[in-house]
């Protein structure tokens, strides 16, 4: 038996006057490399005066790009993504043998294909990041291990707040604050897998989160309804098993809860929406999701 969900998704932009719009990227589809299988999905935007082109982006994730061809006094997106949630073992691979131990090197191909995943600014000696980096165990062990530990260490460093601030905090800033959002949480673990010889790219989607048909005996029993919202993580590239993510948000892996819709270098590349307002307006934002399941 399966469980087959689909997910809502409208998101509504509301203006105080008639608006000129210039053209608007969303980032709303599940990516082609998302491993939930995805049965069904639909985008819907109004008002109906736009031009829709579907493109895809330099590391392959789908974008919708809008052109308005009047002005409009709302903008309003509506997805529906309907996916199986069939079990993914996110620990079902094999690694090369020379990448089976931290730490390893990669290979001087895989290095050029690499090297955007590589890139990190220096880290100032006395940084909250640097007296971070400092704590990490570099003892050599099995790289699994070392990366579940990894991803502990940070779950239990930062504490989870919701930001409905645009952009992220600086790794300092989370370090400091010992809070974050998902994607600062995220952006961390990127940057610190970065620092220590890993590939490392940012990733964002929708987490579900179904309620257990059995309450927990001796732990936590999940959440108390069916619940879905968009959720940023890390991946980090092993030879032999290819990118792995991991939430730092949560301390687990990555499993068939998370739709990927988009993965990229930067945070900065994966905004849900961006684009531009041409002149004076007051702009009004709301975003609501809703989940239904039923099994197959």
């Amino acid at each position: 038996m399966s469980i087959r969900v689909a997910l809502h998704h409208r998101t509504q932009y509301s203006y105080d006057r008639p608006t000129e719009l210039g053209p608007q990227v969303v980032r709303l589809r599940p990516a082609p490399h998302c491993r939930t299988p995805i049965r069904a999905y639909s985008f819907k935007v109004s008002p109906s005066g736009h031009y829709l082109n579907w493109q895809q982006d330099p590391y392959g994730n789908y974008l919708a790009r809008l052109v308005f061809t009047e002005r409009v006094t709302e903008f309003v997106v509506e997805v529906e993504v309907q996916s199986e949630m069939t079990v993914i073992n996110p620990f079902d691979f094999f690694l090369e043998p020379a990448a089976e131990k931290f730490p390893f090197s990669y290979t001087p191909t895989l290095l050029k294909d690499l090297m955007p995943f590589l890139h990190v600014a220096p880290v100032m000696d006395d940084s909250p990041l640097a007296e971070f980096m400092r704590t990490i165990d570099r003892t050599p062990r099995k790289t699994i291990d070392f990366l579940v530990e990894l991803n502990t260490q940070l779950k239990h460093a930062i504490g989870y707040v919701i930001r409905m601030e645009p952009g992220g905090q600086t790794c300092d800033e989370t370090l400091s604050k010992r809070t974050g959002s998902c994607r600062d949480s995220g952006w961390l673990m990127v940057n610190i897998l970065r620092h220590m010889g890993f590939a490392a790219r940012f990733v964002s989607g929708y987490l579900i989160q179904l309620t257990a048909d059995v309450k927990s005996l001796d732990g936590p029993s999940g959440p108390e309804r069916d619940f879905t919202d968009l959720h940023a993580w890390a991946e980090v590239f092993l030879p032999g098993a290819g990118w792995i993510g991991l939430d730092p948000t949560s301390g687990g892996a990555i499993s068939e809860r998370y739709v990927v819709v988009g993965s990229a270098r930067d945070y900065d590349d994966l905004a849900p929406v961006r684009g531009v307002l041409r002149g004076e307006t007051k702009q009004a934002h709301r975003s609501r999701l809703r989940l239904e399941h039923s099994e197959q």
